[in-house]
């Protein structure tokens, strides 16, 4: 069983910069896939990035690649995701999640796909405003 835990949400004024962490509990010897997903109001949940936690290979949509950078601390058995100029349009929820789903390992751009997960975090806010 693995639990995750975000922190590092907030305010963030336009133009300004976050750094979101993922601590994960648990081995994920078995998984292919961590990833940040958010979910603005009224929306559906939108893959922003993953990372597989063995090799560290990134994934990014070609909404986020650019902005978002995804990594990963091995010795303190976290996911980062840190967020540069940031835009009103990035208020969400932002989530960790992982996935130990086999077709994300022969497919990786699968890994933003939220059905593929099946373990979650509870989610922080993420508020851009002046």
């Amino acid at each position: 069983q693995l639990q995750l835990v975000e922190s590092g949400g907030g305010l963030v004024q336009p133009g300004g910069s976050l750094t979101l962490s993922c601590a994960v509990s648990g081995s994920t010897s078995d998984f292919y896939a961590i990833a940040w997903f958010r979910r603005a109001p009224g929306k559906e949940h939108e893959g922003v990035s993953c990372i597989n936690p063995n090799d560290g290979s990134t994934y990014y949509t070609d909404t986020t690649r650019g902005r978002f950078t995804i990594s990963r601390d091995s010795a303190k058995n976290t996911v980062n995701l840190q967020i540069k100029g940031m835009e009103p349009e990035d208020t969400a929820l932002y989530y960790c999640a992982a996935t130990n789903h086999i077709h994300v390992k022969y497919v990786f751009s699968l890994c933003t796909e939220p059905t593929e997960y099946k373990f979650w975090g509870q989610g922080i806010q993420v508020t851009v405003s002046s």
